[in-house]
């Protein structure tokens, strides 16, 4: 009799020789990201243009003042003994809620702030309203800015200005994307927490299964703040890792690429995007246009593992 493996059983038996960790390409994350926004902000998925739509152009434009920003940051990474601490404990390297990042953020949003409001008057699908938190951003104290990202960062939904959180968001998303680039895959630590990412310790946005390399065919985490990548066995829960019973959602005639994976025991979901269904899928970007499948979900009693980082609503 022939047996038949799931892909969770085919990926435990090779797991020895899966990549643990894909580190993101900064060169050209942002500019890809824009690219993707811009092309389902067109879609059918996006239906067609409307809020949605819309909302994604406005995060094309954000995407692309990302892109500008990276190549003329300068970071100041971890010392030595805390690099050896984070490894000898098996913690984040560059954690986020413990990390004393310097004023550089914030130079990045006044970039990506005055990019908008460039933007803005040639794309008057911009809101006036983001508009004018651009201005207040761009005009804000320091320590209020430092609150406000300390606050997104430990993910305290009732202490953010939901206005102002991609944006300031998009500065600290720069600014651990150039932290990242520093180390090797070999140098971070394999943490415990299977659902947290190595490197800065945040949350996923989604999973994405790859087509290419070594990491072709394999499910992987993509961190919402360092775009790091770690891999997670498939049909494996990746907020409680149960295995059993996971289900999958779609939209009927929506994007074949993007799924809901849904566990019944924690009653929670994250999207997965295959990229043999797209090559072009990014998981922020995807994530974020395919609205429609989180209320299919939210009807259906599961919530949200996690946020997309470049959309926040009041508690």
């Amino acid at each position: 009799m022939q047996r038949v493996l799931d892909p969770a059983q085919i990926e435990g038996f090779a797991e020895r020789e899966i990549p643990r960790l894909l580190l993101p390409a900064g060169a050209q994350l942002f500019a890809q990201r824009a690219q993707r926004l811009r092309y389902l902000s067109r879609s059918e998925q996006a239906g067609q243009g409307g809020a949605i739509g819309d909302y994604l152009e406005l995060i094309a434009v954000i995407a692309e003042a990302q892109h500008r920003a990276l190549p003329h940051l300068s970071v100041v990474g971890p010392g030595s003994e805390d690099l050896q601490r984070a490894r000898t404990h098996g913690m984040p390297l560059i954690h986020a809620l413990s990390f004393e990042r310097d004023a550089s953020w914030r130079g990045v949003l006044e970039h990506i702030c005055a990019c908008v409001l460039g933007a803005s008057e040639l794309a008057p699908q911009i809101p006036q309203e983001v508009r004018a938190t651009c201005t207040r951003l761009r005009d804000a104290p320091a320590a209020l800015l430092e609150e406000q990202a300390d606050a997104v960062l430990a993910l305290r939904a009732d202490a953010v200005d939901p206005a102002a959180a991609p944006l300031i968001m998009s500065a600290l998303q720069v600014y651990w994307l150039a932290l990242a680039s520093r180390f090797s895959a070999a140098e971070v630590p394999q943490l415990s927490v299977l659902g947290l990412c190595p490197l800065c310790g945040m949350l996923p946005v989604a999973s994405i299964v790859h087509i290419e390399g070594g990491s072709a065919g394999y499910r992987y985490l993509h961190c919402a703040l360092c775009a790091t990548e770690w891999h997670m066995v498939r049909v494996t829960c990746s907020q409680c890792q149960a295995t059993k019973d996971i289900g999958y959602y779609s939209i009927d005639g929506g994007a074949d690429a993007v799924r809901a994976e849904a566990c019944p025991q924690c009653r929670s979901y994250r999207k997965i995007l295959y990229q043999e269904k797209d090559r072009g899928v990014e998981p922020v970007a995807d994530d974020l246009a395919s609205v429609a499948l989180d209320l299919l979900l939210g009807a259906e009693g599961y919530q949200r593992a996690s946020g997309n980082p470049m959309l926040w609503v009041k508690p």
